[in-house]
C-alpha cells in the first residue's frame, strides 16, 4: 500500500506542478525531441484512444482498482506486492483526474506531460502502470504466482 500511496502522491504532485509550470503547445526539450515536457489534457486512454468514452474508462479504472484491492489478501510474493502497488497507484492517480478535472466528475481529462519523442505523452501514473505490466509479465514467465507459489516449467521432450 505504501508503493501505491507514493505513486499517487508523486503522480498528483507532478500534475499540479505541470499545470503551474507548463503551457500547452509549448514543449520544453529535455533530451532534444526524444524526451520533452509537453502539457496536454487527455480525455482518452493511452495514445488518446477512447476520448469519446471517458465515462467507460472511468468505470474500467474502478473495476481494476476493486480487483487489485481484492487480490491483496492473496499476496505471498514481494514482486507481486510491488506490481500491485504500482498498478493500484497508477490507476488511482489517473482516476483522480477523471473525477476532479474538467469537464466534470467521471469525464475529467487526465493531465499528461512527458512526451516520448512525439510517439505519446504520458504521466507518472502511466509509467507505474507500464512498469507493473512488464513486471507482471516477468513474474508470470518465471512461473511465480501471486500467492508466491511456483509453477515448474513443462519441458517438451523430443524422441528421435
Amino acid at each position: 500500500m505504501l508503493i501505491a500511496l507514493g505513486t499517487v502522491l508523486i503522480d498528483q504532485g507532478t500534475k499540479v506542478w505541470a499545470l503551474r509550470a507548463l503551457t500547452p503547445g509549448e514543449p520544453i526539450d529535455l533530451l532534444g525531441e526524444l524526451l520533452r515536457l509537453n502539457l496536454i489534457r487527455n480525455p482518452g486512454a493511452a495514445f488518446s484512444i477512447g476520448g469519446q468514452a471517458t465515462w467507460l474508462l472511468t468505470l474500467i479504472a474502478i473495476v481494476v482498482i476493486v480487483v487489485i484491492v481484492a487480490s491483496i489478501r492473496r499476496l505471498g510474493h514481494p514482486g507481486w506486492a510491488i506490481c500491485l502497488g504500482l498498478l493500484l497507484g497508477g490507476a488511482v492517480g489517473n482516476l483522480i483526474d477523471r473525477f476532479v478535472r474538467e469537464p466534470g466528475a467521471g469525464r475529467g481529462h487526465v493531465i499528461d506531460m512527458i512526451d516520448y519523442g512525439g510517439l505519446f505523452i504520458g504521466n507518472i501514473a502511466d509509467i507505474a502502470i507500464v512498469v507493473a505490466a512488464l513486471a507482471v509479465a516477468l513474474l508470470a514467465w518465471r512461473g511465480v504466482g501471486i500467492d508466491g507459489s511456483r509453477e515448474t516449467p513443462k519441458h517438451v521432450s523430443v524422441d528421435a
